[in-house]
């Protein structure tokens, strides 16, 4: 399945550009992004009221655009708040996989799930029983 994510932090960067009341609004992080941080325009996480955020594995994407790019994964956080998972190819990417998960603090208790799991709670979101 393939998805359009709206890249709001690239890998490797500080600079962060959040999508903030229909616009762009740049801060500065202390820690560089370890992955392309964006999400899902047009659909809500009912666990932080925000869009759903998506990662895309891989080479640094440029911030305010737009990538499509295949989903492989979710990361499911004990918040409820979980991520996308995508890569831009059929590639794996174990280093950015890990970094990803490292990034989440221990008590958010973030573990990867396979793309099925990720298309599941999509249908969720966008089917709700």
């Amino acid at each position: 399945m393939k998805l359009t994510v709206v890249i709001e932090w690239p890998k490797g960067s500080h600079e962060r550009w959040e999508w903030k009341g229909g616009g762009f609004v740049r801060t500065l992080e202390g820690l560089a992004a370890p992955v392309n941080y964006g999400f899902l325009p047009g659909l809500v996480n009912p666990a932080d009221g925000e869009e759903v955020d998506a990662v895309v594995l891989g080479p640094p994407l440029r911030a305010r655009t737009r990538s499509t790019a295949r989903l492989t994964g979710l990361v499911r956080l004990a918040d409820g708040d979980h991520k996308l998972v995508l890569t831009p190819d059929e590639g794996r990417y174990p280093e950015d996989e890990t970094a990803l998960l490292a990034w989440f603090e221990p008590e958010r208790g973030a573990r990867l799930e396979s793309a099925d799991a990720a298309a599941r709670w999509l249908t969720e979101l966008t089917h709700p029983t």
